[in-house]
C-alpha cells in the first residue's frame, strides 16, 4: 500500500514544492507518493517560485515541473498525511476538515524531528538566503519523516 503524503503552504509557491520534492528524494517512490497545494489559490497552474526552483537545483533537485494548486476537502480523503508549514496553513487546513479523524491526519512539518522551530516562515518577500534557510529546516523534518515511511 503506498502512503500519500500532502506538504501545504499558503501559495504552493516556495514552501509546500521545497518540502514536495525533498521528501520525494529520500522516499521509494514505490511505496510514498508526495504532492503539495496551498491554501489560497492565487497560483494555481503556476511552477513554483524561482528561488524555490534555484535552491532546490543546488542540492540537485529538480522542483520546476511541479504545478501549483488549491488545496480542496477531497485533499482529507486522498491523502493519509497533511504536512503544514505554519500555524495560519494549520488552521485553514482544519477549517475544511469534516471529522477528527481528518484533523488527525493534519500536522505542522516542523513538529517531525527535533526542531526547536515550530513554523517554516515564508520567504516570499525576502531575499535568497530566506530559501536557504527554509530548505534546510525543511530538509530536516524531511529526515524524519522518511526514516519512518521507509521503515514500513
Amino acid at each position: 500500500m503506498i502512503t500519500k503524503v500532502l506538504m501545504v503552504c499558503l501559495g504552493n509557491i516556495c514552501r509546500s514544492p521545497l518540502a514536495e520534492g525533498i521528501l520525494q528524494s529520500k522516499v521509494d517512490p514505490e511505496k510514498v507518493f508526495v504532492d503539495s497545494a496551498g491554501t489560497t489559490g492565487y497560483h494555481i497552474g503556476n511552477e513554483p517560485d524561482r528561488r524555490s526552483i534555484a535552491v532546490a537545483r543546488k542540492y540537485d533537485l529538480d522542483i520546476s515541473k511541479q504545478c501549483c494548486r488549491k488545496f480542496g476537502a477531497q485533499d482529507f480523503t486522498d491523502f493519509d498525511r497533511i504536512y503544514v508549514m505554519d500555524q495560519s496553513n494549520y488552521e485553514n487546513v482544519i477549517a475544511q476538515s469534516k471529522n477528527e479523524l481528518e484533523k488527525t491526519k493534519v500536522k505542522l512539518l516542523l513538529s517531525e524531528g527535533d526542531s526547536d522551530i515550530v513554523e517554516v516562515p515564508d520567504p516570499y518577500y525576502g531575499g535568497e538566503d530566506g530559501f536557504e534557510s527554509v530548505f534546510q529546516m525543511i530538509d530536516h523534518a524531511c529526515e524524519a519523516i522518511a526514516a519512518e515511511l521507509n521503515t514500513k
